[in-house]
């Protein structure tokens, strides 16, 4: 990218494991703070036809979090109908995601915007090249190339469930080894019923070593910006963002 941008981006252990709505709720919290605040995902694979209209819920749930007035083609230059790994659902439109394109989207978001959250998709090494080029050396690239272009410090979301810790220690790993820093992570409640939480978020604290945890969100009925927000380290992401000067409220 040409000039730095200001804001996060995030990954997750898995899919389906809640990074839109933490993205989401750290966006609102953004914005009332006064901030033109934008969440964004480039790349997003399923839609549902919503009066006419293809809709994918996590470009709508990122577009309703921001103060920033932007379009669902602004915050995702690339949303696909199939629910499927985004290089295939790519394949079966006859599209192509270019690198080029998502980063000037991401970029004429980031000069109107005071802060962006920039969501991954699925995990954080999600081929998004040709689908008949992946594995070829040098013809194809992934969301962590996305995530190295973009050189924003990275949260990880944990979903909880068992394998959680594995999962989170290799994706922290693999945040390291492309230079990028891992600014902290988010348990987020995906099996209510799983066993020993405490002890899995003590192996989590100890593994991701000088990441913070920046939140503990259960299940909830209805996983609203407003609901997740009590469950989330205020204080930190405001330093985290270098917005402290900017709070004129706590949720």
């Amino acid at each position: 990218m040409s000039a730095p941008l200001h804001g996060i981006f995030v990954t997750g252990t898995d899919t389906e494991i809640g990074k839109t709505r933490i993205s989401a709720a750290i966006v609102a919290l953004l914005g009332k703070c006064g901030l033109r605040a934008a969440g964004l995902k480039p790349i997003a694979a399923g839609t549902e036809l919503i009066d006419g209209e293809r809709i994918n819920e996590d470009v709508h749930a990122l577009r309703a979090a921001s103060t920033l007035a932007l379009s669902a083609a602004e915050i995702c230059p690339y949303q696909f109908d199939a629910a499927c790994a985004p290089h295939v659902a790519a394949l079966l439109e006859g599209r192509q995601i270019e690198r080029a394109t998502v980063l000037t989207a991401v970029a004429a978001a980031a000069a109107r915007a005071d802060r962006i959250v920039v969501e991954g998709v699925g995990g954080f090494r999600v081929p998004l090249g040709r689908a008949e080029a992946v594995g070829a050396a040098g013809a194809d690239w992934d969301s962590a190339d996305l995530a190295t272009d973009l050189g924003l410090p990275v949260l990880l979301v944990v979903g909880l469930r068992l394998g959680c810790i594995n999962h989170a220690l290799l994706t922290a790993e693999a945040i390291r080894a492309r230079g990028l820093r891992l600014c902290g992570w988010v348990a987020n409640t995906v099996d209510a019923g799983m066993p020993e939480v405490a002890h899995n978020l003590d192996a989590l604290a100890r593994g991701l070593g000088d990441a913070p945890c920046l939140g503990l969100v259960p299940r909830l009925p209805v996983p609203s910006p407003d609901a997740i927000a009590p469950y989330l380290n205020v204080p930190a992401l405001h330093t985290i963002f270098d917005t402290q000067d900017h709070v004129t409220e706590t949720p």
